[in-house]
């Protein structure tokens, strides 16, 4: 299944896409998307219902964060060793983990706004998982029955306030609008292989990011598990999972950073596209 949240900001609706690419209402068999619609039980009342019989949406709604109600967006970085290589960091041995802020997470086609004097806003197209129940302590074996499924997320990043303000990275990564998520949560049983997905991210039309899963350091089985040895993962929670090669700060000879009336364009197969205006700065 593919799930959605359509309407505006903060009036989201359930829903999910019908094979033909439709947004299906499914107000009247769920209150949202959140942990318990995405729980394994959840998610089966879900494949129950005769997608036929759901009233289709009409028209082009926005799409909001395809779950409600997340507590914790973490990311990992640095989990491609080319991307690595070009940021001029050592690869990693473990996973490099850090925080994003709730506030940062916005619809997959909504406006990024740079924050005031910006200089070095940066893309950084990314597969997320979403986890489906709580987690703690979960063995890799084990560890993609607590996925409840995929989604794309655009970690959008300030490389000044990420690298030149001290240590910590989320300072550069927590603006507002700086984390657009969907546009579906894409359940794990469509996806046969996470670890197997070409990913590609544009600006103004231009190619910057092509890469493939398949080249991540930490897959999602470590990195569910490793996450949870030390912080309890929450049905709802998405963890974002690195980018490849191709971001701006990473460009020779000269970084290219984003700019107000810039546009961004990224997918990954089986999870759809994203596509966001960029002003501020």
């Amino acid at each position: 299944m593919k799930l959605v949240r359509y309407g505006d900001a903060g009036q989201e609706k359930p829903g999910l896409m019908d094979a033909q690419g439709a947004i299906r209402d499914l107000s009247g068999v769920v209150r949202d998307i959140d942990g318990s619609t995405i729980s394994d039980d959840g998610l089966a009342k879900l494949r129950g219902v005769d997608v036929n019989t759901l009233p289709k949406v009409s028209g082009n709604p926005r799409l909001g964060v395809p779950v409600a109600n997340v507590q914790k967006l973490i990311c990992i970085g640095l989990n491609y060793s080319d991307h690595a290589k070009e940021s001029n960091m050592p690869i990693p041995t473990e996973p490099v983990v850090f925080m994003k802020a709730v506030s940062a997470l916005t619809g997959p086609n909504d406006t990024v706004v740079l924050p005031k004097g910006s200089k070095k806003g940066d893309w950084e197209v990314e597969l997320a998982f979403v986890i489906g129940k709580t987690a703690r302590s979960v063995s890799e074996k084990d560890a993609l029955d607590y996925v409840a499924g995929y989604t794309i997320c655009n970690d959008v990043s300030e490389r000044e306030w990420q690298l030149e303000h001290g240590s910590q990275w989320s300072k550069g990564k927590s603006f507002d609008t700086f984390a657009p998520v969907g546009p579906c949560l894409v359940t794990r049983d469509e996806i046969s292989d996470p670890h197997n997905l070409a990913m590609w991210l544009e600006v103004n039309g231009k190619r910057m990011q092509s890469g493939n899963t398949n080249t991540m350091i930490f897959g999602v089985q470590k990195l569910l598990s490793y996450l949870s040895y030390f912080v309890t993962l929450m049905p709802g929670d998405i963890v974002s999972t690195g980018t490849p090669p191709g971001v701006g700060m990473g460009i020779k000879p000269k970084p290219v950073f984003l700019k107000s009336g810039d546009s961004m364009r990224l997918g990954i197969d089986g999870l759809g596209e994203q596509k966001q205006a960029v002003t501020g700065g």
